[in-house]
């Protein structure tokens, strides 16, 4: 019986040691629903590590029942009741941790979905408001940038009516200027009109020489 001895600790020990897993295991999987980001706490290496760790250790747990099983099965060596009862708990046990980590698995996976889905619609969250932001910024700089042209253009304006108003200072004192040069000259004026009246008067004798002409100039042609 020294195989069944050796069998039956293997699978005490392995039972300890897949229940302080499994317990590891529960308790992340209902942390993971309150960790922000699973990438940053590290929630997502941990538990893909536990649940390997606890399919290892079930699987050779199953293996080890499979060989205890297989003694009661031995007509050389017919077991007794009590190596019945105490494969059959073994048994029960076994059962008893595979439901467990199927549905710890099962609360994992449901865990993360939400989890992810969560992360998901902050990130859709942070874009909108990043983009958002981003365009404020941007129509932001396309109101500065509208009030500098209108600074500009109003500059422009106020030194285009300044220098209009020098022109016209400079034009009313030529002017002035001009005026006062003819109040002090009076005989330009009188100077002007005799030059005016000569060129009347040229005009009128030039034009009646012309016409002198034409007349004689038809007459004779009329001979």
């Amino acid at each position: 019986m020294s195989t069944y001895d050796n069998l039956r600790r293997q699978c005490r020990t392995l039972e300890s040691v897949l229940d302080t897993k499994l317990t590891s295991y529960s308790r992340l999987a209902a942390n993971i629903g309150r960790e922000d980001d699973l990438e940053a706490s590290g929630s997502s290496d941990r538990w893909r590590d536990l649940e390997e760790e606890v399919d290892g250790l079930l699987e050779k747990l199953r293996e080890t029942n499979e060989e205890l099983v297989t003694l009661l099965n031995d007509p050389d060596s017919p077991p007794s009741q009590s190596m019945t009862r105490t494969i059959q708990r073994h048994r029960d046990v076994l059962n008893d941790y595979e439901r467990d980590s199927n549905r710890t698995k099962a609360n994992v996976k449901a865990a993360l979905d939400r989890a992810n889905l969560l992360s998901g619609v902050r990130n859709d969250i942070d874009a909108y408001k990043s983009s958002a932001a981003e365009a404020l910024l941007t129509e932001r700089g396309h109101i500065d940038s509208s009030h500098r042209m209108t600074d500009d253009i109003l500059e422009q304006a106020y030194e285009t009516r300044a220098e209009f108003g020098r022109q016209r200072s400079a034009l009313d004192g030529i002017g002035t200027r001009m005026a006062g040069v003819l109040n002090t000259m009076p005989g330009i004026n009188n100077l002007l009109s005799m030059v005016k009246s000569r060129r009347r008067r040229d005009s009128l004798i030039i034009g009646c020489v012309i016409g002198l002409c034409m007349v004689f100039l038809l007459g004779y042609m009329t001979r």
